[in-house]
């Protein structure tokens, strides 16, 4: 019996061709897709997406409504004590180095940046436990700079599922995207990603059969039998 996969015959994975026409159905998919995070300030969104590494962001929206009142300003969150704030955060996970950068990074926006979140990728990166990602996300969403693309663990995959990178790090993917994707999609993109891999391109099992991009997608068609991990594309 033959179990070869079908061919992948659409557009070349990375061609404008291809990207634009995955990031249209996606915006026809996904029209409300924006920052899943719960914030009211820059400082808010900066510390929800601290607490968001290795958390779900649903999770980290229950924790930061109760934080965000207790904790209503960055001198709050900086006069706060470790073992405190450790308990206020525990259910999003390493939550005892989440609690010393949150602490630090307050702090050092108040000795540093008057007590406001700098709008350069430079200074954000100067922040303890910001990388890319956060700097990123706090940027294009709390001021609409768009400097980068926002690479979480959905990006990273769907990225590599449409055939836009190998990579695995997301510095070298975001590198990658900046390349193929228009600018002007940048931000929206990442958003739209994220609901995608929520909703239809799960990790384990993603609903190809559902998907209405799996015409454009060269991993929709590389499913076999029998899993074979050394090229394995998910």
């Amino acid at each position: 019996m033959n179990l070869a996969a079908p061919i992948y015959t659409g557009p070349t994975p990375g061609s404008p061709e291809q990207v634009n026409a995955i990031i249209a159905e996606l915006r026809r998919l996904y029209p409300q897709a924006k920052c899943s995070l719960d914030f009211s300030n820059p400082v808010e969104l900066l510390i929800a997406t601290q607490l968001s590494a290795q958390c779900t962001d649903e999770r980290v929206n229950i924790v930061t409504a109760k934080l965000f009142k207790k904790y209503p300003s960055v001198n709050d969150f900086a006069e706060a004590s470790q073992e405190e704030l450790e308990q206020d955060i525990r259910s999003t996970g390493f939550y005892r180095n989440k609690a010393k950068n949150i602490r630090a990074t307050s702090q050092r926006l108040i000795s540093v940046y008057g007590g406001k979140v700098p709008r350069t990728m430079e200074d954000l990166l100067t922040l303890p436990g910001v990388a890319r990602k956060t700097a990123n996300v706090v940027l294009g969403n709390a001021f609409g700079i768009v400097v980068g693309f926002v690479v979480d663990t959905h990006v990273g995959r769907l990225s590599r599922r449409f055939g836009w990178t190998t990579n695995t790090d997301p510095v070298k993917i975001e590198q990658e995207l900046m390349l193929i994707v228009p600018k002007q999609d940048w931000l929206d993109l990442s958003h739209l990603l994220i609901f995608h891999g929520r909703a239809i391109c799960d990790a384990r099992k993603p609903l190809c059969e559902q998907c209405t991009i799996a015409h454009l997608c060269p991993s929709a068609f590389a499913a076999t039998p029998v899993r074979n991990t050394s090229t394995k594309i998910h």
